[in-house]
């Protein structure tokens, strides 16, 4: 191999041997991880195999079959861990039936591989299936595009601004998107396109989620300085007497829409005085403040209705998804929901 290959060779292998790496880390090794870094690492590990077997195959024509036949069925999962990895962290997923789906995909997939393997339908695999996998891959970009619908439409007004989340998943649907491109558009340019856009999505989405993180800690950094006169402690203690009221009364922190303006409108005061009184008076932002309440609401419930699951628990009390309440009833409590019920 001359030096220009292996400098190819070694762009287009970058992105793939990273993002093994990161998939571990968010599917194995992260601490508290939620189903959202589940499916994202998932996610990571199905592209890396797909990119991994093209550069093989393209530096080595040779290459085993059975490595043709992994690489080729790991693109039918990239499509649903990617509408997946959108739908959970947006808070609209039924976990239990995206662990079936992609399950029973899995099962699909190795039961088609043992029963109509590379090596004996080469044929098949490289025409009919090729193209079911293009379909089914764009099928799930689009529908993530269409879930995501909304915060893309944030791009188009620069009077809103996006929440990190937000930029974590238009970053991975719209570099998902240019990964499929170069791969389909791979018999018009070449072969290894697919394996070097990876590398090339996979640093240059790093770098922008980086800098959306320290623009949003600076972001918070301002907004606390802008806050530098607190509110009095008798319109404190009135703010508070008129949250414990509405709260008591209509329960309005089991809305899972639940915003800061809308309790603003509640309250009857305005969304940026209600706001300087979480982030000066008590010292927490309005997600921590509403989650609180809603974990002392699950504590509750925990308890007192043993027949209740602790799924639908969660969901009571406001949560949008059961990997949303386990995490933060985790995170306030120091325990798991389940350990706090035998306790």
């Amino acid at each position: 191999m001359n030096f220009s290959k292996q400098i190819l060779f070694f762009l287009s292998a970058l992105g793939a041997f990273n993002g093994v790496v990161l998939s571990l880390y968010f599917a194995v090794f992260k601490k508290e991880k939620t189903h959202t870094d589940v499916f994202l690492g998932g996610l990571l590990a199905a592209l890396s195999i797909r990119v991994g077997k093209s550069v093989l195959f393209y530096f080595h024509p040779q290459l085993s079959k059975i490595y043709l036949q992994i690489g080729l069925s790991a693109c039918f999962l990239i499509g649903p861990l990617l509408f997946f990895y959108v739908k959970s962290k947006q808070e609209r997923l039924n976990i239990t039936i995206a662990k079936y789906s992609l399950a029973g995909l899995l099962l699909l997939l190795i039961i088609l591989g043992w029963l109509f393997p590379y090596e004996g339908y080469t044929i098949w695999w490289t025409k009919p299936v090729y193209y079911v996998i293009n379909a089914q891959w764009l099928f799930f970009i689009l529908l993530a595009f269409y879930s995501a619908r909304a915060t893309f439409a944030k791009l188009a007004d620069r009077s809103r601004q996006m929440s990190y989340d937000e930029v974590w998943i238009l970053t991975v649907i719209s570099g998902i998107f240019v990964i499929w491109a170069s791969y389909y558009t791979a018999r018009y340019t070449s072969y290894i396109s697919g394996a070097l856009s990876f590398s090339f999505i996979f640093y240059l989405s790093l770098m922008v989620i980086f800098y959306e993180r320290n623009k949003t800690l600076n972001v918070s950094v301002l907004k606390k300085e802008s806050y530098s006169n607190k509110i009095e402690e008798s319109l404190a203690q009135n703010i508070l007497l008129k949250i414990t009221t509405v709260f008591e009364e209509q329960k309005v922190y089991k809305r899972p829409d639940l915003t800061l303006t809308i309790l603003a409108k509640e309250l009857n005061v305005r969304p940026q005085f209600l706001s300087q009184f979480l982030n000066d008076n008590l010292n927490k932002s309005f997600n921590q403040f509403i989650n609180e309440y809603r974990v002392e609401e699950a504590k509750r419930l925990l308890k007192e209705d043993v027949h209740l699951k602790i799924d639908a628990v969660g969901i009571e009390c406001g949560f949008n998804s059961s990997s949303t309440f386990y995490s933060t009833f985790k995170k306030i409590t120091g325990t798991t929901p389940s350990n706090y019920v035998e306790t």
